[in-house]
């Protein structure tokens, strides 16, 4: 209707402003509900034996719903993955040597990953990364990425305080703390421990800092 036709152009906006909007708000308790029921199954069959129609069931929701969050199963997966480590932070105060906030990082996620068997998912999410590259992408940015830039702020520091050299191949270092502790999660040929933890740090710290003792 016009202005002119008697009612006020301001009705109709008011009108509009006050229409709903369409579509369902995200429900953070079905969100919830399925990343720990993917978990579960992703857990207790491994990614290639889940389906969304398992997900949906175990959760209480229509596949639909699952859809609307996540396009592919793999997204899903890391993402309920992502939502179960969450909670697991490493140390975040400074204990004065590389060393020390080392395992302050490491321990956590070893003890997390040697809690449940996490490698059979992770190896298939590293399959998936290396087939589809724009899941790949996604891949790093959530998982890989995260945990490398928190070891890059602690030898940040140890440079800054001149433990370590400045010119200190950080990337290679970071990589040689990680490869081991992926290696035996994903090929289970030996165990997850924080011994091997402190194995691996000390190792590479030996690298770094040759002559100087790794500390106990």
């Amino acid at each position: 209707m016009q202005a002119g036709d008697g009612a006020p152009a301001a009705a109709d906006d008011e009108a509009t402003a006050d229409a709903p909007r369409r579509g369902r708000p995200r429900s953070e308790k079905a969100r919830l509900a399925i990343l720990e029921a993917a978990a579960e199954l992703l857990l207790a069959r491994g990614l290639s034996a889940v389906s969304m129609d398992a997900v949906a069931e175990r959760a209480g929701v229509s596949k639909a719903t699952i859809y609307r969050w996540w396009p592919t199963k793999e997204t899903l997966a890391l993402d309920a993955l992502y939502n179960e480590w969450a909670g697991v932070q490493p140390r975040t105060r400074s204990t004065g040597t590389l060393r020390g906030d080392l395992l302050g990082l490491l321990r956590p996620w070893v003890r997390l990953a040697g809690s449940r068997p996490y490698g059979r998912v992770i190896g298939a999410l590293v399959t998936e990364a290396q087939t589809d590259p724009e899941f790949g992408e996604i891949y790093r940015s959530r998982f890989v990425e995260p945990r490398r830039e928190q070891a890059r702020a602690i030898f940040a520091a140890a440079i800054e305080r001149d433990e370590i050299p400045a010119d200190t191949k950080v990337e290679v270092a970071i990589d040689m703390l990680y490869g081991p502790l992926y290696h035996r999660l994903l090929h289970g040929h030996a165990p997850l421990t924080e011994r091997f933890v402190r194995d691996v740090v000390d190792t590479t710290l030996g690298g770094i800092m040759p002559g100087q003792a790794a500390g106990t």
